[in-house]
């Protein structure tokens, strides 16, 4: 009998196809979920519409009422909030992934913190608004980031460190933007805090070209390296000696998130807990060994525009989607600790 035909090397065959069969199950599974809440966001609201007047603006056609109700209000809003939440899915878990821990979100280690207190400033204290003010947020992300990436790369790469130093340095820019706000004026103060909760009421086709672009650009570069980062996860020597140029591979994920994190903050603000939730999520639907990147960005995607459906049509005010998922996140976040906690720092 030879090695593949022992019964070990079976079973282990045997299990890596019903991962496989698990892992296409779920994201076709979430994939029709968010189909079925993109079609409820485009038919749904003052005016009902149905599913063929819908296909009819998409396809380009003029329909009175709906050209301009779906195509230039919901058609807008439900694009943005599909990359908005793949791109903080994809984000979180490639953090969560590459540090090998659930705290180690985007949102919770600081960067978040880096697009916020840039877009108070811009709005506050420079006068900025539209665009500039998410060109500010963009460049606050990624300057926190490198900050935080080289502070924790001295004397070696550390993860904890990484998060420690993330922490801190989220909690000093998040003193900044309390204090900004403390000196505000009324009016700049109402338009900042819109802009921190996370809403997208103000999606435009304008808004959301820049984020595709960067979406089909760094999307194909984070999966392209999805094998790498699980190999990762076993520790820089082993990565290494299974032939991954550790170093390499780590800053090409590093970059790809954070400007996946950084453009879609820019135009939504930071919807809260998204990209922390997204990974842990994934990784209970899929099972483990699985690898999330797809799955978590298909969450991320669900997350946010479940979120703004529900903000919008449950309640009797309407809600801007990060409040929503800022109510879903805070007690995640204290099962993830407890969790963590007791069992180590994985997915």
């Amino acid at each position: 009998m030879t090695l593949l035909q022992t019964p070990g090397a079976s079973a282990i065959a045997a299990g890596r196809r019903a991962r496989h069969r698990r892992h296409a199950t779920a994201s076709i599974v979430l994939a029709v979920v968010l189909f079925a809440l993109a079609a409820v966001a485009l038919m749904v609201g003052n005016t009902f519409y149905t599913p063929g007047e819908i296909i009819r603006v998409i396809l380009g056609e003029t329909v009175p009422g709906a050209s301009f109700t779906v195509g230039e209000l919901r058609l807008p809003r439900t694009s943005l909030a599909i990359l908005a939440g793949v791109a903080f899915g994809a984000a979180g878990v490639t953090f969560q992934t590459l540090l090998r821990n659930p705290l180690a979100s985007p949102d919770i280690i600081g960067i978040t913190e880096g697009a916020s207190a840039a877009a108070v400033v811009g709005i506050v204290v420079l006068g900025f608004s539209g665009p500039v003010v998410s060109l500010f947020a963009l460049a606050g992300a990624l300057i926190t980031a490198i900050a935080i990436y080289l502070l924790s790369n001295k004397g070696g790469f550390s993860g904890i460190r990484l998060i420690l130093i993330g922490i801190g340095v989220g909690a000093m820019l998040q003193s900044v933007v309390s204090y900004v706000l403390s000196r505000a004026a009324q009016w700049d103060i109402q338009t900042a805090m819109r802009w921190l909760t996370g809403s997208l009421s103000n999606a435009s086709w304008g808004d959301i070209a820049p984020l595709a672009l960067v979406s089909i650009l760094l999307l194909p570069l984070l999966f392209s390296q999805a094998k790498k980062l699980g190999m990762l996860q076993l520790g820089d020597d082993s990565a290494s000696g299974l032939g991954i140029r550790v170093g390499v591979t780590r800053l090409l994920l590093i970059v790809g998130a954070v400007a996946l994190l950084a453009f879609a903050t820019s135009v939504t603000g930071p919807i809260a807990f998204v990209a922390f939730m997204a990974g842990p999520i994934a990784a209970r639907i899929t099972g483990p060994g699985a690898n999330l990147l797809l799955p978590a960005a298909l969450v991320g995607a669900v997350l946010v525009l479940g979120g703004d459906l529900v903000g919008q049509f449950v309640f009797d005010a309407r809600y801007p989607v990060g409040v929503i998922t800022g109510v879903l996140g805070a007690p995640y976040l204290i099962y993830l600790l407890i969790r963590t906690n007791r069992s180590g720092g994985s997915l």
